[in-house]
């Protein structure tokens, strides 16, 4: 931790997503405060910039004070651009795309955290390259911008210098990744007891998605959704969903995709490899016996499965994620 102190710059914008700025800020403000008090200096320097500086609101309505990226003078180190309600505004300001281009050739790494991956295509820096957003956005990232190679299912990823992260407190898990990048796992791992958060959380963020994703304003599938998920393991055919509904097969099958936007069997699908990822990582239970837990039947379905909607196998899955 020896030298100048690596310069951090986040670009903030109104209508800014609050926790896409102050996540990562704090995991760098928690490595300074760990270094001071082991005897070193402050290894980050961190600052908020906009456009025109000075004071904007949040998209929740706090307000930040931002230096202006006119004051900003020579390379940094990093330079991360955050999502939130404002990014289709900051993407058309032409203004702030070209200082971000000339910007980012100017730093070592960029980053971008929840829908801030927008701004960033922009740029044209994510072109032909591996990209992640919210899963709520993935699919409008990749139709926006062909030239991505969108993944749906990372918290973070990295493609050389370029770093992308998920949905909004995601950007913890990519700072954290930055820090351990620049200062070794231990270090980060630190400021993750700190934090109170996971070094690395275990499975991607599909599993926090499709429960909420098939929630909608009247939740009218919302008790089916519930007792599928605790009886993974069941019959949960269409018929015999339709059944426990009292309804035929043909309207089960057209009112359920019109409310959840998929089919039932897709749902049941992603419900039982989300259950499963979680038992990979949490527990020291064989393959197999996740496999008839989780109703896929056979050790074999559950490994194509994996590789089908996941690209990798589940023991790949466990050795990468696996917290027991």
């Amino acid at each position: 931790m020896s030298g100048a102190p690596r310069s951090i710059l986040l670009l903030a914008f109104p209508d800014v997503q609050l926790l896409d700025v102050c996540g990562p800020l704090q995991v760098f403000a928690c490595a300074n405060e760990l270094a001071v008090q082991r005897g070193f200096g402050e290894p980050y320097a961190p600052r908020v910039v906009a456009a025109a500086g000075g004071l904007l609101t949040t998209s929740s309505g706090l307000a930040l004070l931002a230096g202006s990226i006119q004051s900003v003078k020579g390379p940094v180190d990093t330079l991360i651009i955050p999502g939130g309600r404002g990014v289709s505004a900051a993407s058309a300001d032409a203004r702030l795309i070209r200082w971000t281009q000339r910007q980012a050739k100017r730093s070592r790494r960029i980053a971008s955290v929840c829908s801030g991956a927008f701004l960033l295509a922009e740029t044209g820096l994510l072109d032909g390259r591996r990209a992640v957003t919210h899963w709520a956005r993935c699919d409008e990232l990749a139709d926006r911008y062909p030239k991505l190679r969108v993944e749906t299912d990372p918290i973070f990823i990295r493609d050389g210098a370029i770093w992308t992260s998920a949905g909004v407190t995601a950007g913890i898990d990519l700072a954290l990744a930055l820090v351990e990048e620049d200062y070794g796992r231990s270090m980060a791992l630190d400021i993750a007891r700190e934090l109170v958060v996971f070094l690395k959380r275990p499975g991607g963020q599909s599993q926090f998605s499709t429960m909420l994703s098939m929630q909608k304003a009247d939740d009218r599938f919302g008790e089916l959704h519930a007792w599928m998920a605790a009886h993974l393991a069941s019959d949960l055919s269409v018929p015999a969903l339709a059944r426990r509904l009292h309804m035929s097969e043909r309207s089960f099958m057209r009112h359920y995709k019109a409310e959840t936007g998929r089919t039932p069997a897709r749902a049941v699908e992603q419900l039982r490899v989300e259950a499963a990822q979680r038992l990979l990582g949490e527990t020291s239970w064989s393959v197999k016996r996740i496999a008839t837990r989780c109703g896929f039947g056979s050790e074999e379905t559950m490994r194509r499965t994996f590789v089908r909607l996941l690209r990798v196998a589940p023991q790949v899955y466990r050795e990468r994620f696996s917290f027991s």
